[in-house]
């Protein structure tokens, strides 16, 4: 379907991984900040992570140069989360996440842009002129 081989089953757990850290942390945050499923959350997105590039890939994302300081951040905000200050933690890691992966927003929304449902909300003209000021730079200057 995808052709090419580069939806291989190892990469196909680690994106459910993934989006199975992310529907825990969105239901740890309905549910009053329930630090035990916003952590969870975090470990399954980094395990899908993992298994999604790789772990020695994934290693090398988050201690490359540039990156460090967003690794710091978000890995900073899951120990916060997990210490027990759940809403700080959430705020300091949504920035580290920001940080780690703004390049890769510009990308993920041309894609978006073609999904026909996703590409009428997208043409609104408020959120259009929002994300419009986003896609071409590749996110927050540093």
């Amino acid at each position: 379907m995808f052709g090419g081989g580069w939806l291989t089953d190892q990469r196909k757990i680690g994106l459910g991984l993934t989006a199975f850290g992310f529907l825990f942390a969105i239901l740890g945050m309905i549910l009053f900040f329930d630090r035990g499923l916003i952590a969870m959350g975090n470990l399954l997105f980094l395990a899908g992570l993992a298994t999604t590039i790789g772990f020695r890939s994934a290693v090398q994302f988050f201690t490359r140069k540039k990156n460090r300081k967003g690794s710091a951040f978000y890995l900073g905000g899951c120990a916060l989360v997990v210490y027990g200050w759940t809403i700080v933690g959430l705020f300091v890691e949504a920035y580290g996440f920001w940080l780690l992966f703004c390049e890769f927003f510009p990308t993920v929304l041309q894609f978006v842009r073609r999904v026909p449902f996703m590409a009428r909300i997208l043409d609104l003209p408020i959120i259009k002129t929002a994300f419009n000021r986003f896609a071409p730079m590749g996110g927050l200057p540093r």
